[in-house]
């Protein structure tokens, strides 16, 4: 358990939150396959039908909560496959917390989630090469670099390389 932030599922008073990170289309160019904002109300369908079940959902959304209660950003698990035992983790600290070891933190948290009480053998990332922040936080947090996807995402005219960050669960 880490002191400084906890994990928790999404309330209807994270719902500006969650419209300002899923709609900034910023996050699309460097991360997300989004290709348009999502409404209010389909961000209040998706809060209020969430189970925080990553068997039922297919997914495992989390907000990263500092201790005095503030909300620093947002961390999932998604695209999980039962069959292979994996997911993809994706995080997003807002801007005014960057930097201050918050992603680091929230990553070790919900490893520690997956492994040991999911018993998920995988967690995996794609980050855009030019985002050494973030890649930076995966291997701080133990994941390595296994690849190198060339002109893997496109933003407009242009492609970016996505480096590929897996960390496997260790067995004792």
């Amino acid at each position: 358990m880490n002191p400084d932030i906890i994990l928790r599922a999404p309330e209807p008073e994270d719902l500006d939150i969650m419209l300002a990170i899923e709609n900034n289309s910023d996050l699309w160019v460097h991360n997300g396959g989004n290709t348009g904002p999502y409404s209010r109300y389909q961000m209040k369908q998706y809060i209020a039908a969430n189970t925080n079940n990553i068997y039922t959902d297919q997914q495992l959304r989390l907000m990263i909560v500092l201790s005095d209660g503030e909300v620093a950003g947002i961390i999932d698990v998604f695209d999980f496959d039962v069959r292979n035992n994996r997911g993809e983790v994706g995080i997003v600290v807002l801007p005014e917390f960057r930097g201050k070891g918050i992603g680091r933190k929230a990553l070790s948290l919900i490893e520690e989630h997956c492994f040991r009480f999911l018993s998920m053998n995988q967690l995996y990332a794609y980050v855009r090469c030019d985002n050494m922040a973030g890649r930076n936080t995966f291997l701080a947090c133990g994941f390595k670099e296994t690849a190198v996807l060339k002109s893997w995402i496109r933003r407009g005219q242009q492609y970016y390389d996505v480096c590929m960050y897996q960390k496997i669960m260790e067995t004792e």
